[in-house]
């Protein structure tokens, strides 16, 4: 059963989280962030971090103007989906995953390894062919087979 994808994405400034997440609309969730590390680019330089201390929950609204009007660089990114108007919560491991609300989660660990978890089997396969347009790196599907992650986070 399909679970996801995970690529590599380039060690780079840009506008790379909107980018991996082109296929979904982003605005019909409310996301929780946590565990990151990315920081604006500002006048050329690493600044102010993209997302603020304890700037846990984000409206869909607010996290795609933030993410596809901004150049950042990206660490480390846990990003969790769940519709608006529904519980939110953090989830820790696939199981979690599958008994909750939650629609999607996007994890990118060291600037590079990109996993992304997502319910949809169609948002999975458009995720996938996302990638690969987007030329990221080592597009591959997460299965029941092949999927080694013990844990949904970044640490």
């Amino acid at each position: 059963m399909l679970r996801g994808i995970r690529f590599e994405i380039p060690n780079k400034i840009g506008t790379l989280l909107a980018d991996m997440l082109q296929p979904i609309d982003i605005t019909l969730y409310n996301w929780i962030n946590q565990n990151e590390e990315a920081y604006f680019l500002t006048d050329g330089q690493i600044d102010k971090p993209l997302f603020l201390e304890g700037e846990n929950g984000l409206d869909g609204n607010f996290l795609e103007k933030r993410i596809r009007d901004n150049l950042y660089y990206i660490i480390f990114a846990d990003l969790k989906a769940f519709p608006k108007g529904e519980k939110v919560n953090n989830i820790d491991t696939y199981e979690e995953f599958l008994d909750s609300n939650c629609k999607l989660v996007l994890l990118v660990v060291d600037s590079v390894y990109s996993t992304i978890y997502c319910k949809d089997k169609e948002k999975i396969k458009l995720l996938y062919s996302n990638a690969i347009e987007c030329s990221f790196k080592d597009v591959q599907y997460i299965t029941d087979d092949n999927d080694d992650r013990t844990g949904l986070s970044v640490w």
